[in-house]
């Protein structure tokens, strides 16, 4: 086991290692056990978690377009991902991307192991951070989009930025893995590249008809609430299951998770009191939302002390941008995607270099390795970040461009009017 910073790094057991064969009893039940839960509780976090909190967000007409675009991408996504993605995110190549010589999971056996789980199951859990990562895009352009259009787009997407990045920063001869990058959990494999990718579609793409002038109120807050919750029971499997085996790292990794939701969710409630004079239901949800995403990338090296820091600082710097983002610079990110997951990649993925360090007293993590400093650990987080927001943003709207070119991206004024759910689907989310 290959250690980094003080602690047992999962992503130098297995992420991007060469998988190798070895014989069944070298399997840890306990491990397994929890593996499969965790891959469970990740995809629970798309289906139904993410696209009831999308749905419950849009307006009446569009609720059953955006189910049907998480819904779509679980299982597109998770084809790409057996075809090809896998292979070229987690088998040998070079700094940039890796192989062939696993498409189709050719070389995943029964007896296949990483670490001390079946390959298969690292392979499925992988494949639930595949497939949530493009869904969450779907929140910057939703209401106003061609249901094919989105299907293209993600599928691209995913092989030009979705998996390189994946390869760069948890594959053992990524570029960003061997420089020492901290991303335990996705900060930059995840959230920095779905913020990044979610504002250039809205800049791309236009803002919805209407947006400044005619109020666009969440129709469903009740189900908004209830996708919140199932986010935050899911996202224990996504960071905690990204110790890839049930140890304290996986335990501690829960516990700083859950910590920075609730501060998070408190700091935002605090600022909307400040701000408006009342906290709301959609403030609560979306500073735990935040709070969730600042710490992924941190969950692994940062103790109690440090997750709380990092959620209040989620909530309030998240509330700003969000605010900032819609009023000041009149951006229709829809479902503020780019100032919750961009914003708050950036943050935790910044301050995981940080709060790892052993000399912050009672906010202590677990300590840099043998002759890394605060200083160079620092400047490492800062390259990742800086690399993963220009490579996404570049690739985004090269692959925007060639989607619009083949298919159309928007749908027209008269279409967006009467709501995507007649129009593309022939459907009502409500016929009462």
């Amino acid at each position: 086991m290959v250690k980094r910073n003080g602690f047992a790094q999962w992503g130098a057991i297995v992420l991007g290692l060469v998988p190798t064969l070895a014989l069944a009893q070298d399997v840890n039940g306990a491990d397994t056990a929890w593996m499969m839960t965790a891959t469970a509780l990740v995809l629970f976090m798309t289906i139904p978690g993410l696209s009831l909190f999308y749905a419950g967000l849009v307006r009446t007409r569009n609720v059953l377009s955006v189910l049907m675009q998480c819904f779509a991408i679980t299982c597109v996504a998770s084809l790409i991902w057996l075809f090809l993605g896998y292979s070229l995110a987690f088998s040998e190549g070079n700094g940039f991307i890796g192989g062939l010589s696993n498409l189709l999971f050719a070389d995943i056996q029964e007896n296949s192991v990483i670490g001390t789980i079946p390959e298969s199951v690292f392979a499925l859990y992988q494949m639930t951070f595949a497939i949530i990562t493009p869904a969450l895009i779907c929140g910057s352009f939703a209401e106003r989009v061609r249901f094919g259009a989105v299907m293209l787009f993600s599928i691209l997407w995913l092989i030009l930025v979705y998996v390189p990045i994946t390869h760069w920063v948890w594959a053992s001869d990524g570029w960003l893995f061997k420089m020492g990058l901290l991303d335990f959990a996705g900060g930059t494999v995840v959230h920095i590249t779905a913020g990044v990718g979610s504002l250039v579609c809205a800049l791309v793409l236009g803002s919805r008809t209407g947006f400044g002038k005619t109020a666009m109120p969440p129709h469903n807050l009740t189900m908004t609430v209830t996708g919140a919750g199932m986010l935050w029971v899911g996202w224990f499997g996504f960071n905690g299951g990204s110790a890839l085996a049930a140890n304290s790292n996986a335990g501690m990794a829960m516990l700083v998770t859950h910590i920075s939701a609730a501060a998070g969710a408190a700091a935002w409630m605090l600022m909307e009191k400040i701000k408006f004079g009342k906290p709301s239901v959609l403030g609560i949800v979306t500073g735990m939302v935040a709070g969730l995403g600042t710490i992924t990338p941190a969950s692994g090296s940062v103790g109690p002390g440090g997750a709380l820091i990092i959620g209040l600082l989620a909530g309030i710097l998240c509330f700003l941008a969000t605010h900032t983002i819609k009023q000041k610079f009149k951006i229709d990110d829809s479902l503020d995607v780019f100032p919750v997951h961009g914003v708050g990649g950036i943050l935790g993925t910044f301050l995981a270099g940080i709060f790892t360090s052993s000399a912050l007293g009672i906010f202590s993590g677990q300590g840099y390795a043998e002759g890394v400093t605060m200083s160079s650990q620092v400047l490492v987080q800062i390259t990742g970040i800086v690399a993963t927001l220009i490579y996404t943003a570049v690739l985004t709207y090269v692959v925007l461009k060639i989607v619009d070119a083949i298919t159309g991206f928007r749908v027209t004024v008269e279409e967006e009017t009467t709501g995507l759910d007649i129009v593309l689907h022939d459907e009502r989310g409500y016929d009462l």
